[in-house]
């Protein structure tokens, strides 16, 4: 059974969704429905773009606090060119490249100059936030064309055109974390730097790699939350980088690096979403918000570690009870 649990970490996450839809049925007069879930995933959809960046990143063994100021100043580029009255198609791909730009910096200051990977995106943190501002003079953008809305509007099974995309875009990640050699670099350098080097991995190339696509997805979450909310706030990304990464550590991804899996962030970014509408179904009072989330985020956190506890102590346990048959063994001989 506990290998079992080692060897599919998610289930924990999984349990603790469960456990939230099972409060929700027991203590609500609100129907749950198929809807509930997809309106959760709605609202989940920019916190998981966020924890598909920060997974590449963790995975280094690095961290990146600056993508929610990323994700604001490409947020305001992508408004910005719209109400310039350029097409969709040009504005998208100019917000990319500001994100991936955005990430290129960090990684470079990471990797190339050596700056620790908190100290620097820090800094970068407080750059792009007033790259924003000054971009805005402090102002909302508004009135986005319709064009940009649609695109988050329910439909096949009450998901949007942008619901549709991440899903293939969360396979994509994962078929390229897990399937494709790539992918697996990622892993060995967060896991084992020196075996990765004597592979003939790419270390720098991988560390900068995870910045960028970090930035990319924080320009993904900009444009989704533009086309969500319909207009642009000057707070926009406040905080979210937090949540990604909690988002990761919930789902099993290792701090300390090359280990977890993708589906696990995912999962832990639909679980941060869920407590928030779970409290509002359950019309708890918004001051309460903050403290029953923080509540159940520790309690899922104090349940997984008591389970990597027991997990380890059953290794340990089996090993040495293979240790003692050996020694058995080898006095009858």
């Amino acid at each position: 059974m506990w290998k079992f649990i080692q060897n599919n970490r998610e289930l924990t996450i999984v349990f603790a969704i469960l456990f939230l839809f099972l409060l929700l049925i027991m203590w609500s007069d609100s129907r749950f429905n198929l809807q509930t879930v997809t309106m959760i995933f709605t609202s989940a959809q920019i916190v998981m773009l966020l924890s598909i960046g920060a997974t590449f990143v963790i995975l280094t063994r690095n961290i990146d606090v600056s993508v929610g100021s990323i994700m604001g100043l490409c947020a305001v580029i992508m408004g910005s060119l719209l109400n310039l009255g350029y097409e969709l198609s040009v504005a998208f791909m100019c917000t990319i490249l500001c994100g991936f730009l955005a990430g290129l910096f960090n990684g470079i200051l990471v990797t190339i100059l050596r700056i620790p990977a908190i100290v620097a995106t820090l800094g970068t943190l407080g750059l792009y936030k007033g790259i924003m501002l000054l971009l805005t003079g402090g102002k909302w953008i508004e009135g986005l064309p319709q064009e940009l809305k649609s695109l988050s509007k329910p439909m096949l099974f009450n998901i949007s055109p942008i619901g549709w995309l991440l899903i293939l875009f969360i396979i994509a990640a994962y078929i390229l974390l897990t399937k494709v050699r790539l992918g697996r670099n990622f892993y060995a350098v967060g896991d084992n730097l020196q075996g990765a080097l004597q592979l003939g991995v790419n270390v720098n190339l991988i560390r900068i790699s995870a910045f960028a696509i970090n930035g990319i997805t924080a320009a993904l979450a900009g444009i989704v939350f533009a086309a969500q909310i319909g207009f642009v706030p000057n707070s926009t990304g406040n905080g979210l980088e937090m949540k990604a990464i909690a988002a990761c550590v919930l789902g099993g991804i290792s701090l300390l690096g090359g280990s977890g899996n993708i589906i696990g962030a995912i999962l832990g970014a639909y679980f941060l979403i869920e407590i928030d509408t779970i409290l509002v179904l359950l019309k708890v009072p918004a001051y309460w918000n903050n403290f029953v989330a923080g509540i159940v985020l520790l309690a899922v956190l104090v349940f997984d570690g008591r389970i990597r506890i027991m997990i380890e102590k059953n290794i340990k346990l089996q090993r040495y009870a293979r240790f003692l048959k050996n020694d058995l063994t080898q006095n009858k001989l």
